[in-house]
């Protein structure tokens, strides 16, 4: 990236900051008319919480990490707590208007003013601290095993209760460390997993930084191995070393081919593709589902890895059979995923359009703030069985 984009970049990521901070500033400290000393701490602790978002996103390049982990930590958390404070305010003010258009006045004298505001501030501070400590024992909480059953027309009878276990969006990096990792591989190889796939988005950081801590990985058990494809994240890490790593500890990537597991006469394929986003970053990178598909045995099922439930579309004009993937995160807090329906057909769940299915997990990880609402991270056990014709 350009000088000039960085500083593009930066300048919007301050801008946003700043008209975001004065906002709360407003509806919290000064229509509520907070009194002396209040308002002075308040002001300044909306300044420091202001900025150490973008703080945040900047230590890394110029601190040790020893003390870049903290503001890292602090810009986060606020960041979450940012969001849900601001929906909430915006909730009030809606439900403010609203209450006055009801009850036609044109307008409001300033006692009844000055007491909306308070409530409005209150109330929304109070329920936006309690959802965040609640959104972060979601995060940080150990992972659970999310149990699934897929049924498919082509899978032989001798493969039915297959177990296929999909990690994704783990974000391993400055917030997620070695523990975390080696607590998956733990519940990993306690699930007699037959398949296991990793659809991208695992890492923050470069090779250098986090090979150690991605290490652990090598562990897991499965009769068929572990299969991998790039998410997004990847190609902000340096996605050809990440690649390399990854076959160095026993990790197939499928970028765009499939391969073809099982017994003899009983068999599955299972194919992978590049990150929607990749062709942007070249070097022989980008998605190509012909390609992951081509001479594959059509009278037998593919189980498509794909890191964006974007690829969908393309996956059914193909006759693949299910599709797994993750990059939503459920939304990870309520409501951004309704947001994230505005460019993902799925947000998580089991869907089936036709022949076709897609599963989209709501990730084992967490990226940026350390919460989840309404979307908990999970280790998926998808167990296949043989779907009854007719």
């Amino acid at each position: 990236m350009s000088l000039g984009r960085i500083l593009i970049f930066l300048g919007v990521i301050f801008a946003l900051t700043f008209a975001i901070h004065y906002y709360l500033w407003a509806r919290l400290v000064r229509d509520p008319g907070l009194a002396e000393p209040w308002r002075q701490i308040a002001t300044v602790a909306l300044i420091v919480l202001g900025a150490s978002i973008p703080a945040s996103m900047l230590v890394w390049r110029v601190l040790p990490r020893s003390v870049a982990i903290p503001i890292a930590w602090l810009g986060y958390l606020w960041m979450g707590a940012m969001f849900l404070t601001l929906v909430l305010l915006w909730g009030g003010e809606l439900a403010r208007w609203s209450w006055v258009k009801y009850a036609h006045m044109t307008a409001v004298d300033a006692g009844r003013r000055d007491f909306l505001a308070k409530v409005l501030a209150g109330g929304a501070g109070t329920l936006a601290i309690a959802l965040s400590g609640w959104g972060f024992w979601s995060a940080i909480r150990p992972v659970e095993v999310k149990r699934l059953t897929v049924r498919l027309k082509k899978l032989p009878e001798a493969l039915h209760g297959l177990r296929l276990v999909q990690l994704t969006d783990m974000h391993i990096g400055p917030m997620i460390g070695r523990n975390f990792v080696e607590d998956i591989v733990r519940k990993v190889n306690g699930l007699d997993a037959d398949i296991v796939a990793i659809t991208g988005d695992l890492i923050d950081g470069s090779v250098e930084e986090l090979g150690e801590t991605v290490r652990p990985l090598e562990r897991i058990r499965s009769k068929h191995g572990t299969y991998f494809v790039t998410g997004n994240h990847e190609y902000y890490s340096g996605a050809d070393d990440w690649l390399a790593f990854l076959g160095e500890i026993g990790i197939r990537a499928l970028r765009n081919e499939h391969v073809e597991l099982g017994e003899k006469g009983a068999s599955i394929q299972v194919a992978g593709v590049d990150d929607w986003s990749a062709h942007q970053f070249g070097n022989g990178h980008g998605s190509d589902m012909s390609r992951a598909l081509e001479g594959r045995d059509e009278t037998k099922p593919v189980v498509l890895l794909a890191h964006q439930p974007v690829h969908f579309d393309q996956a059914r004009e193909h006759g693949v059979d299910l599709q797994i993937s993750g990059h939503t995160h459920g939304g990870q807090i309520f409501p951004f995923g309704l947001l994230t329906r505005l460019v993902q057909p799925f947000v998580s769940g089991l869907h089936r359009r036709g022949d076709s299915q897609i599963y989209v997990s709501c990730g084992t990880g967490y990226w940026g703030p350390p919460m989840r609402i309404a979307a908990p991270a999970e280790i998926t056990l998808i167990e296949l069985e043989r779907e009854s014709v007719g």
